[in-house]
């Protein structure tokens, strides 16, 4: 059993004599401590050395074991957005709710009778509790993670340490001591925080990520604030901190008004190419309201532009903070409003026309090469199709002229499920076909077999108004896509409702995924309705980029609505427009 040895206790006979909870545990060189997952904590399994306990040492250990009992006695005597875009933020979570997938019936939780204590326990009452419970998992175990989880009172939580003490020779296993740690930190009971660090500090020459990250997060409110700062020079011995360490310590430096230190580790955090906590960066602008200093003002600044540059959009109250900065720097005379955009790109708060969407001829010629050397030539194409069919498919394209549209055709005749599928793709394909437009269909060579679900006149009419080109049917379609379009030029357009997310995830750097994520979102057509005597309704590509931008005098900070639930490829319809009167 992995565990915590409270030890070297010389006064516990008599501490403990008249209701003896704790007895002394054998001296301990080594532990093996295994950290259960809890609020962040990995599951993971280490080794710690401890050091020799001095007597000195124990009056930590005596301390939090004191006031367990004394706690003891003490107790026991008293919406989703509108906006359905295909990019758009909420729009998936309108769709799933729009066609809801049945679930398998799934087995429902195992429940226990058993009630969280809402007071400290003596030993007695534990016993019983430990008695009524039904569960197969350790009772500890469970009834601390049922604390951590409902966010208990640290008195009940130490009384439950102090029964296991009594029931261990004084051993309390390490996933009790460090979720204790939480409820502490969660709580943040200053004191309490600092004796376990005491005990940890005493037992162990390092300690483990979690233990590391939830010491960090306490010590920060406390005037040993400092005291974190070398925790994370521990944790950096072995591993990058992670970036909730970085926040913490910075929160901390804020918080005790070092902004230099602040500024410090924001930039080291950068230097090992970690992204900020959004807290992080709205830590920084809440400090600097109402002052007036040229260089924190452009060190704020920055932080915008870092925004712009990966694609970042701060969370609501994030925005405010930025408002009600630009608002209160003395002198400055910056005004700002919650404002939407309309279709054309115009911001409705300043009138202002937001940046455009589509790629510059030097991007999408870099774009195209990234994607033609990591998706189509490389990656896993040839676990979606052969050497030989992609080599016939490029000899086709480069026999056609340029295309306006390439439509992804089993992807678009499923659009409908009640419909027949050769019908819908005809309907789309003849829409088109009005406009003059020049078509290319991709398809699988099941499509051109009479079936109930493909009508063979239908797909005739079909290859009449498009180029086609059928595939074999082990194939997939979207790299071809991604192919025709590009070769096509930066006009042409796409439909298909898949999102490309695995095509993204291939290319190799965050600036390259970011400038495809842009020119899918400025090429893709999604369609929205069919509608009686089989017209198509298809919806608007936007025409603006959704980006942090500034013009110099204006900011325009796209945010993400608290009330909506955006997925990683869409974008807020939010915005915080900033401008300079004079």
């Amino acid at each position: 059993m992995m565990t915590f040895c409270f030890t070297g206790i010389r006064s516990f006979p008599k501490l403990w004599k008249s209701n003896p909870y704790l007895g002394l545990g054998p001296g301990h060189s080594f532990l093996s401590l295994f950290l259960e997952d809890c609020y962040g904590i990995r599951n993971q399994q280490k080794w710690f050395s401890l050091k020799t306990v001095s007597a000195q040492n124990t009056k930590a250990v005596n301390l939090l074991i004191a006031k367990a009992r004394y706690l003891r006695n003490e107790g026991s005597s008293k919406q989703v957005s509108s906006d359905t875009h295909l990019f758009a933020a909420g729009a998936a979570k309108k769709r799933s709710q729009m066609n809801p997938h049945r679930k398998a019936d799934a087995l429902p939780p195992m429940r226990n009778t058993i009630q969280l204590p809402t007071k400290p326990l003596n030993s007695e009452e534990w016993d019983r509790l430990k008695e009524d419970f039904k569960g197969r998992a350790n009772f500890e175990s469970w009834i601390i993670s049922q604390m951590a989880q409902s966010c208990s009172s640290v008195d009940v939580a130490k009384s439950l340490l102090a029964w296991v003490a009594a029931k261990n020779n004084g051993i309390v296993g390490y996933d009790l001591l460090v979720k204790y740690l939480y409820l502490c930190v969660f709580h943040k009971q200053t004191s309490e925080i600092i004796d376990v660090y005491e005990i940890m500090k005493a037992r162990y020459k390092r300690l483990e990520s979690g233990g590391y990250t939830l010491l960090i997060q306490g010590l920060i409110h406390s005037d040993r604030w400092r005291e974190a700062l070398l925790l994370l020079e521990d944790v950096k011995k072995v591993m990058i901190p992670s970036k909730k360490n970085y926040n913490d310590c910075i929160e901390g430096a804020l918080l005790h008004q070092d902004v230099n230190l602040a500024w410090n580790l924001y930039q080291e955090l950068l230097g090992y190419d970690l992204i900020p906590m959004l807290k992080t960066l709205k830590a920084f602008f809440d400090f600097g309201k109402n002052i007036k200093d040229d260089q924190y003002s452009n060190k704020l600044f920055d932080i915008l532009l870092y925004l712009r540059n990966n694609h970042l959009y701060p969370e609501e109250s994030f925005a405010h903070s930025i408002k009600t900065w630009f608002e209160s720097v003395p002198g400055e005379h910056w005004k700002g409003q919650f404002t939407t955009v309309k279709e054309s790109g115009q911001c409705l708060g300043c009138g202002k026309t937001i940046e455009s969407i589509h790629l510059s001829s030097e991007e999408y010629e870099s774009l195209k090469g990234k994607i033609m050397k990591d998706v189509i030539d490389g990656g896993d194409l040839y676990k979606k199709t052969t050497p030989q069919e992609l080599e016939r498919f490029q000899n086709f394209v480069k026999c056609c002229p340029p295309f306006d549209i390439v439509i992804d055709g089993l992807n678009v005749a499923k659009t409908f499920p009640k419909a027949r599928e050769s019908q819908v793709l005809l309907d789309v394909v003849s829409q088109l076909a009005k406009q003059n437009l020049e078509l290319l269909v991709l398809g699988r060579k099941h499509m051109l077999t009479q079936h109930s679900r493909w009508r063979k006149d239908e797909m005739k009419m079909v290859q009449k108004q498009a180029s086609c080109f059928f595939a074999d049917n082990i194939s997939e379609d979207d790299p071809f896509l991604l192919y025709a379009t590009l070769h096509s030029g930066n006009h042409c357009k796409f439909i298909t409702k898949d999102l490309m997310r695995d095509h993204k995830a291939c290319l190799h750097n965050a600036k390259t995924q970011h400038l495809f994520f842009k020119w899918q979102r400025g090429h893709q057509l999604a369609i929205l309705n069919r509608l009686p005597g089989s017209k198509i309704i298809f919806q608007n590509i936007p025409s603006y980029d959704t980006v942090v931008q500034t013009t110099g005098d204006s900011w325009h900070i796209p945010y993400d609505d608290d009330m909506v639930e955006r997925y990683s490829y869409e974008v807020p319809t939010k915005w915080l427009c900033l401008h300079r009167k004079t």
